[in-house]
Order: C-alpha cells, then structure tokens, then sequence
C-alpha cells in the first residue's frame, strides 16, 4: 500500500491563527456528534465524513471533502465556524489513516479487578 497524504480531507486545528486556543475545548467533540449513531452496542461510532482526532496532543477535527456533496450546508456550517473563530485549516497531510486496533480498544482486565486500572489508580 503506497503511504499517500488524504487531500480528500480537511484538518482544522483546535489552535487560532494567533496561536491560542479556541474554547469551549469540547467543540470538536460536539461538532463530530452532529452526524454520529449509536451502534448495536450502545457506543457512539462517528461518521466517517466528520470525526474527532488528536494529531501531536491537539484535539482536531477531520472533515471529508464529500460532506459537500452529502450535506451541503453542515459542510458550509464547519467551514464558517472555523473561519469565523480563526481556526486553521489545511489538507490532510498524514501519511497513514491509523485508527485504534480492536485489540487497543477491548483490553480485558485483570482478573478480580472490577474497575479499569486507569480508574482503579485514581482512588
């Protein structure tokens, strides 16, 4: 598989043109929830079009450039609110599209913990 960028999809960064940060910090979050389901287990699972991603510890948001076709005015929406609040945007320029192995994401516990570590440590 060739390693390629995605100029098919935008980043647009939780950092303004003049370096701070936008707040709230959840709009990325909130934004992605706009065409997300729920799946037959009960989780949130984002559309592929518009999706939450941390890129070097920075909450992003990626958008395809097909929601343009999809949903016109969602799409017209995002950009506007990221030029609006000075947020950049620029091609996605990643090499790999690397989401989280199923392995990552179902981790068994230890035996006899009822909790997760991560939790059981913040007691």
């Amino acid at each position: 598989m060739k390693d390629t960028p995605f100029p098919d999809r935008l980043i647009i960064d939780g950092k303004r043109a003049n370096g701070s940060r936008f707040r709230p910090s959840d709009w990325v979050e909130r934004i992605s929830a706009s065409l997300a389901s729920f799946g037959p287990d009960n989780r949130l699972r984002y559309s592929s079009l518009v999706q939450p991603c941390i890129i070097e510890g920075q909450k992003c948001l990626v958008v395809a450039r097909k929601l343009n076709q999809t949903h016109p005015e969602l799409y017209a929406f995002i950009l506007g609110f990221a030029r609006k609040n000075e947020l950049r945007i620029q091609e996605d320029r990643r090499r790999t599209n690397r989401p989280v192995s199923v392995e990552r994401r179902v981790q068994p516990w230890p035996q006899g913990e009822e909790t997760p570590p991560a939790q059981a440590s913040m007691r």
